[in-house]
């Protein structure tokens, strides 16, 4: 077992993080900006070091200052939590070779799953379903990309390879329109991500986002925890996820659960991870897979009752995966709201000093969230200061739960979502279970 662990993030991951690694007795290190000192973990961790200044980009993103905050606090181990150097291969390879251990896939792993052409072929080897594409980057003959168009079917759309986060993509609806869009996000990808190569994909027009949740120990071992649907999302930033994914027959999933597990053996996957699916007309496709832990992981927690974190802290120890897929028993459903400091309208970030604090309880209700009475939101970072989980045996049980913890829960003295998350659980459309990724913007009016 791992006996120091050394937490490279913020917010109510970091939270989670610490409270996994003490229940395992592990010691925990919490590495912080100056901006982060009054942090929730950084106050309980048994061990603090500030990394850097309130930016980001001198903090929680400065490799160097990681690695050494590991060094003098003989950290044996590093846990990135999401976002920031999750999924940052460099940075799993310099800790590596620096004499530590990255909680989470090896650096080769991460580095074909952030390029999405890689990753798209490594999946259909798998045997993954893909959306029909280019199955590769576009060159520079025009000719070639006219005829992929023409086969693939338009509406295509354009994507940088090196993209993420709904970046460095462009819809094309007309063959006349080709050209010009793979010039312009060939641009976009080269400044933003450094990389030029783009590939084309069948558009689809109202897909639903579903994906699948694996744990695997790179040992040959590998499960999956069920999927979730995320498609209540806003500029490609979900809002309000759930598990299981609703009215998706059971043989499309199982079909989709075994594939994801094949391929996780395939590439020797090594700790949580994530597929991603557009699914439609009874159809899923891979987009793409996140090598780390999600936002939404509780909402698979609490249907199957596993630690997600803990597992990752074990897998990172060595331990070969100790759970099978018999073990895996699926009750209930799950909900999880994020609750944002912003604006519920504009959506403007809203930080500032938190003057009173009342979160929900009672059965089935679960926070995660480091804020409290007298902390103060600090304008640097994600937005994201909580996520409100209810469980249910069935999923109207869960969405009274969400709609009443929803009402007990009381910030003051910022801006928060929590209006709009009120709405959505009172939607019709939502609570009858499958709307697509554009149905909240069109809600919105965006």
């Amino acid at each position: 077992m791992l006996e120091k662990v050394l937490i490279a993030n913020r917010g109510e991951i970091a939270l989670r993080i610490l409270r996994a690694c003490k229940e395992l007795g592990i010691t925990t290190v919490a590495a912080h900006s100056t901006a982060d000192a009054n942090l929730k973990h950084v106050l309980l961790a048994d061990e603090t070091v500030c990394i850097g200044p309130n930016s980001s980009a001198q903090s929680y993103l400065n490799v160097p200052a990681i690695i050494s905050a590991m060094e003098i606090t003989n950290a044996q181990a590093v846990h990135p939590g999401y976002g920031f150097l999750a999924e940052n291969a460099d940075f799993a390879e310099q800790v590596e070779k620096s004499g530590f251990i990255f909680i989470g896939p090896t650096a080769d792993v991460i580095r074909m799953m952030g390029d999405k052409v890689a990753a798209i072929e490594a999946m259909r080897t798998a045997g993954v379903p893909t959306v029909p594409g280019s199955n590769g980057p576009l060159n520079d003959d025009e000719d070639r990309s006219k005829a992929l168009g023409r086969e693939v079917g338009y509406p295509v759309i354009i994507k940088a390879a090196a993209g993420g986060g709904g970046r460095g993509m462009r819809v094309v609806r007309e063959e006349d329109e080709l050209l010009k869009a793979i010039q312009i996000t060939r641009s976009e990808a080269k400044a933003a991500f450094g990389d030029d190569t783009v590939y084309m994909e069948k558009y689809l027009e109202n897909p639903r986002h579903v994906e699948v949740q694996v744990l695997a120990d790179g040992q040959g071992n590998a499960i999956h925890l069920g999927d979730r649907d995320c498609s209540l999302q806003r500029r490609h930033q979900k809002v309000l996820e759930e598990a299981p994914a609703p009215n998706i027959p059971d043989e499309a999933r199982q079909a989709v659960f075994t594939a994801c597990v094949n391929a996780c053996i395939e590439i020797g996957y090594r700790g949580a991870g994530t597929f991603e699916f557009l699914y439609e007309d009874g159809n899923y496709f891979f987009i793409e897979m996140n090598t780390r832990v999600q936002v939404e992981h509780p909402v698979s927690e609490m249907i199957t009752g596993v630690d997600i974190v803990k597992q990752q802290l074990l897998i990172a120890s060595g331990e070969k995966l100790s759970l099978s897929q018999d073990d895996i028993i699926f009750r209930g459903h799950a909900f999880e709201c994020r609750i944002n400091a912003e604006d519920p309208k504009t959506f403007m970030p809203s930080p500032g000093k938190i003057t009173a604090y009342h979160p929900p309880g009672g059965n089935g209700v679960r926070v995660d969230s480091h804020i409290y009475a007298g902390y103060t939101v600090p304008p640097y970072y994600d937005s994201l200061v909580g996520k409100i989980i209810t469980y249910g045996q069935t999923r109207d049980a869960a969405m009274s739960r969400m709609a009443n913890a929803l009402d007990e829960l009381h910030i003051e003295g910022i801006k928060t979502n929590i209006s709009l998350q009120r709405e959505l659980v009172s939607d019709p459309e939502f609570r009858k279970g499958g709307v697509n990724i554009h149905y909240l913007e069109k809600k919105l009016g965006l």
